[in-house]
């Protein structure tokens, strides 16, 4: 551990966003340039956002998460059915959120470990405050930052299938598909392989 350390997590920007990650995936995979970029998504609204502000940033948020990972997965995500797209959105996220990851290796992975029925919420707030021994800058967060961190997290789990609904935050194992199991491993993301691997019961 260093004092530099830090999370850098984009966990605010919000959930999978399946739909414009599609979107995105497809203008990556075309190699546009910025000119383009700029009127695809500020001036055309190919996100169909309400103001060019917020396309941008969610533009940006995806566009950073996306390129974690290696062109076939923005393949699959442009091009898979909705579960396939969905879980490589997953994926990209998970890149991206060292915090996500650690979520979901230690809280997660142990609910199912022991059976829990549901993630109580105010587990997101003990991690949180545990993980501000490793990062102290946590401590500075505000409290509404926090809160809605643990919420985008909960959505997400949510979106790809591991909980019921945000609700009842009730526990599902996740079904990983045979082409993200073939994605990962064949791009050595060994952690995330194993991550997702213990998001089920046993």
């Amino acid at each position: 551990m260093t004092a530099s350390f830090t999370y850098n997590s984009d966990l605010i920007g919000g959930a999978l966003m399946v739909r414009e990650s599609r979107i995105i995936a497809g203008l990556m995979l075309d190699g546009t340039d910025d000119a383009t970029w700029h009127q695809t998504i500020m001036v055309d609204n190919c996100l169909q956002k309400n103001r060019p502000a917020t396309a941008k940033r969610m533009a940006q948020a995806i566009r950073k998460r996306l390129e974690r990972l290696e062109p076939p997965f923005w393949q699959a995500l442009q091009e898979g059915d909705a579960l396939l797209a969905t879980q490589v959105s997953f994926c990209a996220a998970m890149a991206r959120n060292l915090l996500l990851v650690e979520f979901l290796e230690t809280v997660v992975a142990d609910a199912f470990a022991t059976r829990a029925e549901r993630l109580e919420a105010y587990w997101w707030d003990d991690f949180l405050a545990e993980r501000a021994f490793r990062d102290p800058a946590i401590a500075n967060w505000a409290a509404s930052s926090q809160r809605k961190m643990g919420q985008v997290v909960f959505r997400m789990l949510t979106e790809v299938g591991v909980l019921e609904n945000t609700r009842s935050r009730r526990l599902c194992s996740l079904l990983l598909q045979p082409d993200v199991e073939r994605l990962l491993e064949s791009h050595g993301m060994v952690r995330l392989q194993n991550c997702l691997g213990a998001l089920r019961f046993r």
